[in-house]
């Protein structure tokens, strides 16, 4: 199975935003699962007997020592399986982690900036490993789990019964794409070009489609919402759009999938509005103050992980592929994809500092407010919040800047 073979991680990670697998009996089989941890396995970059961290001791009392504020483990939540684009946690993995192979967890010191932090990390991925569950309810079935990757329009969905508040964002525009075949539309530069010819627009959700209907690109008569993450119906009918991601599928297309092996082309949806805020790290509202002095140190930590990780990837990489194979969960995960990945991440501007601001990590509250303004009829439209609940939606409460370190930034 390819990264493309995956149907409910595309309708998650593209946030179809329908409350899928929120009822109670899913959580509780949620909960047995992570409830059950079977045997672990010792792992590091994929060495079957690793050293223990050798990275030394965050000097006491300093902006890296966390031992003294934060939980012994800081939990963190993926919304996916372990790729390149939530590098940044798996970045602070310190060597002598170890897998537990039944939850699907890693846990190891957490080394930021070349010394240990004196705490644990622990990070669990999501998708099938959670019964695909939406990261804000994991958030509050187990109130363990400090940071969650939270989409903004996830957020959005979640705010009336399952608050989460993002603390910094990690990727500054979304990767998704919608992608097509270069020689099926001759000169085809932007999504509107390719589809002006009356092209079909197959995604696995109508916010996608709902967005490019505002905006004039497609007519209803385009709309397919069938895709169901296999390269099957691209390759049989190259006339269609399909969405995908930046970070990914241009790679697999070219390199893995043999049946197409050649370039496709694509557009970022982000160009054409799709604004939100991917995977951003969110907490409860409770733990602002709860945990608010290990925020202060924790939060900055995570801006500056996320650049360390694309400026020396080879750890992170590492250590997502060692996860890949251990976790065996039937999730394919290249090391040529993962290099794809970071090499897009900067050179599309998937990560960049807030341009308003010039931090990176920091949330735009104009942007904010317009993600709120452009989204929420499309998610009332689509049943996936009610109207009262939008009513009463407030954008400044989805986010705050207080925790960042105004000084990190890419350089």
């Amino acid at each position: 199975m390819t990264r493309t073979a995956t149907p409910t991680r595309t309708r998650l990670r593209s946030t179809t935003l329908r409350r899928l697998l929120a009822a109670g009996a899913t959580l509780s089989v949620a909960l047995t699962v992570a409830a059950c941890a079977g045997p672990t396995t010792s792992g590091s970059g994929g060495g079957d007997a690793p050293p223990a961290s050798a990275a030394p001791a965050a000097e006491a009392g300093s902006a890296l020592d966390l031992s003294d504020v934060c939980p012994a483990t800081v939990v963190m939540q993926q919304d996916w399986q372990p790729e390149a684009e939530h590098g940044a946690m798996y970045n602070l993995v310190g060597d002598g982690y170890t897998v537990d192979t039944d939850a699907k967890t890693v846990t190891g010191p957490l080394v930021a900036q070349g010394v240990d932090t004196g705490v644990d990390i622990e990070v669990r991925p999501g998708g099938p490993n959670v019964n695909f569950q939406p990261v804000p309810a994991l958030m509050y079935l187990d109130e363990d789990i400090l940071l969650g990757a939270v989409n903004t329009d996830a957020a959005i969905v979640a705010a009336a019964d399952q608050p989460t508040v993002a603390v910094t964002s990690q990727l500054t525009k979304s990767p998704q794409i919608l992608m097509w075949d270069p020689e099926s539309h001759a000169g085809a530069k932007t999504i509107e070009e390719a589809t002006a010819d009356g092209a079909v627009v197959v995604t696995s959700g109508d916010v996608i489609p709902a967005l490019l209907q505002s905006q004039g690109i497609i007519g209803p008569s385009q709309v397919d919402t069938s895709y169901e993450g296999t390269p099957q119906r691209f390759v049989s009918d190259p006339t269609i759009l399909q969405q995908g991601f930046a970070t990914a599928e241009p790679y697999i297309y070219e390199n893995e999938i043999s049946a197409w092996g050649k370039p496709v082309s694509f557009q970022l949806l982000s160009d054409i509005g799709y604004s939100i805020y991917p995977e951003p790290l969110a907490v409860r509202p409770d733990a602002l103050e709860e945990y608010g002095d290990c925020l202060k140190k924790l939060v900055p930590i995570m801006q500056q992980s996320q650049l360390d990780f694309l400026e020396s990837p080879d750890h992170g990489i590492q250590v997502i592929l060692d996860l890949v194979e251990k976790y065996d969960t039937g999730w394919t995960y290249s090391e040529g994809v993962a290099t794809f990945s970071v090499e897009q991440q900067k050179e599309l501007g998937i990560v960049e500092n807030d341009p308003a601001s010039g931090t990176f990590g920091a949330f735009d509250p104009a942007r904010m407010e317009s993600i709120v303004t452009d989204f929420v009829p499309i998610l009332v439209e689509s049943g996936s919040i009610s109207q009262a609940d939008a009513d009463t939606l407030d954008p400044a409460a989805l986010y705050t800047n207080e925790f960042l370190d105004t000084s990190i930034a890419m350089k």
